[in-house]
């Protein structure tokens, strides 16, 4: 649990958080030492657990700060009255958008995530599967409803998660495309190859078959 002190000195927690998102994703969370952290941050190391009494804790929280900024957005567009199609090309660009935006805390939950301590892995999981299962259901739905091609859902979810999150190890910021960009073209990729044909209506929320 994190030491309820820290709730005092909101603006020296979240620097900590900060930081400790962008050693886990640089370093990886084996390679990032307390000591590192509490450099990185410029307080002294015994502040640092004051704050935050295990880098499991930690990273536990980050997590937690990941999934609660984007699963009600998620869940918001998943049960709208849109289309199949126009709900998972809106979840999807949501995804990459806040993947490459807050990349940091998005690799944790997506890569740093498999270190977690039996204590606050079962946590992990209930709530990445409940994230997960909004996109499978939109998926399940448009399978129901002709929308998309017969196909295994689970899978189908997997595929495209997948490939919207590698925009957390290869995007630059100095690159050829903004966020949004790349977003949209991943959503339009995804919603066509579930069988979709026009992924312009779909990304207007109107039926595309």
């Amino acid at each position: 649990m994190i030491n309820r002190e820290s709730a005092q000195e909101p603006g020296t927690a979240e620097r900590i958080r900060d930081s400790a998102a962008t050693l886990f994703r640089q370093k990886g969370f084996n390679g990032t030492s307390m000591q590192a952290l509490a450099t990185a941050v410029g307080i002294t190391k015994s502040s640092l657990y004051h704050h935050y009494p295990s880098k499991q804790a930690l990273l536990a929280e980050i997590i937690e700060v990941t999934m609660s900024r984007v699963t009600p957005l998620v869940r918001e567009i998943a049960q709208s009255d849109l289309p199949a199609t126009g709900r998972l090309h809106r979840a999807l660009t949501l995804h990459t958008v806040e993947s490459i935006r807050e990349r940091d805390y998005v690799a944790c939950f997506s890569e740093e995530s498999r270190y977690l301590s039996p204590t606050f892995m079962e946590t992990h999981r209930k709530k990445k599967g409940e994230y997960e299962s909004l996109f499978q259901k939109v998926i399940e739905e448009g399978i129901d409803r002709g929308e998309f091609l017969e196909q295994d859902s689970g899978l189908a979810t997997m595929a495209l998660l997948g490939m919207c999150d590698s925009v957390i190890r290869r995007y630059r910021p100095t690159g050829e495309y903004a966020p949004d960009e790349i977003a949209a073209t991943f959503a339009d990729t995804a919603v066509r190859g579930l069988g979709a044909r026009d992924t312009e209506r779909a990304a207007a929320g109107e039926v595309t078959r």
